[in-house]
């Protein structure tokens, strides 16, 4: 078979392991749309905290269902002994982790779209004013979580513990990063810390695409952030991804 069959039938099997994963389902997928309606209910009738908090909620959806999904699936398959079994087939990595990291991907993409069709139908926020720009910080923002979420297997020492380790930092950061709140309000020091790490950046990216219409040229240090974020994560996951 084909490289392009290999991985496309590895990513029909993550999607079918996905969904048949209530909890996977839950907390990766439903809970960013769960936050959103519940919350967003509160502010319905304030523009400016709608147009913080759609963009917002749409860069934590980009994190769980990368660096939350990816850190755990990939910390239980090793921690049964999954991977190794796979590392002796024929499959290649690339094929395997094309097949996952497609799936992350896809999650990604589909809450980003339904949050931004939701915004607009439930509470009157404008439509994307630049699609190209939110097609472009959704991919970056996946490839930088996603290689995060990867690396940061290498620190969990088995499933029992990867919920403690992901949501030390999934949790500070969604709460810091101006998911909920426009980081304005934050401390300078709480500030400071925020714009080192990724989802600021994301977020920045995704509502000046869905808000303001700012572009990928009116957000540079975004993607040099991200793009080092990226980069990072991708050597750290090379030097030490464990199969078992």
């Amino acid at each position: 078979m084909s490289a392009a069959a290999l991985v496309w039938r590895q990513f029909r099997f993550e999607r079918r392991i996905f969904w048949r994963n209530p909890s996977a389902a839950f907390f990766n997928f439903a809970l960013p749309l769960i936050f959103l309606l519940l919350i967003a209910s509160v502010f319905r009738t304030d523009e400016d905290e709608l147009n913080t908090l759609i963009p917002g909620i749409a860069g934590m959806a980009i994190m769980a269902t990368t660096f939350t999904a990816l850190a755990f699936s990939i910390t239980f398959n090793r921690e049964q002994g999954i991977l190794k079994r796979l590392r002796g087939t024929p499959l290649r990595p690339s094929h395997y982790f094309g097949g996952l990291i497609g799936s992350a991907v896809t999650n990604a993409v589909a809450q980003v779209l339904l949050i931004a069709v939701l915004g607009h139908l439930l509470y009157d926020v404008s439509w994307p004013r630049d699609w190209g720009s939110l097609a472009f910080f959704t991919l970056l923002g996946v490839t930088a979580f996603a290689s995060l979420g990867i690396a940061f297997t290498s620190l969990i020492p088995n499933f029992d513990a990867a919920p403690a380790y992901v949501n030390a930092v999934f949790l500070p950061l969604i709460f810091i990063s101006g998911v909920f709140y426009d980081t304005e309000h934050l401390p300078a020091a709480l500030d400071a810390i925020a714009q080192i790490l990724p989802l600021t950046h994301v977020i920045d990216g995704l509502q000046g695409a869905i808000v303001s219409g700012r572009g990928i040229a009116d957000h540079r240090e975004a993607v040099l952030v991200l793009a080092a974020w990226a980069i990072g994560g991708i050597l750290i996951a090379v030097r030490t991804f464990r199969w078992e």
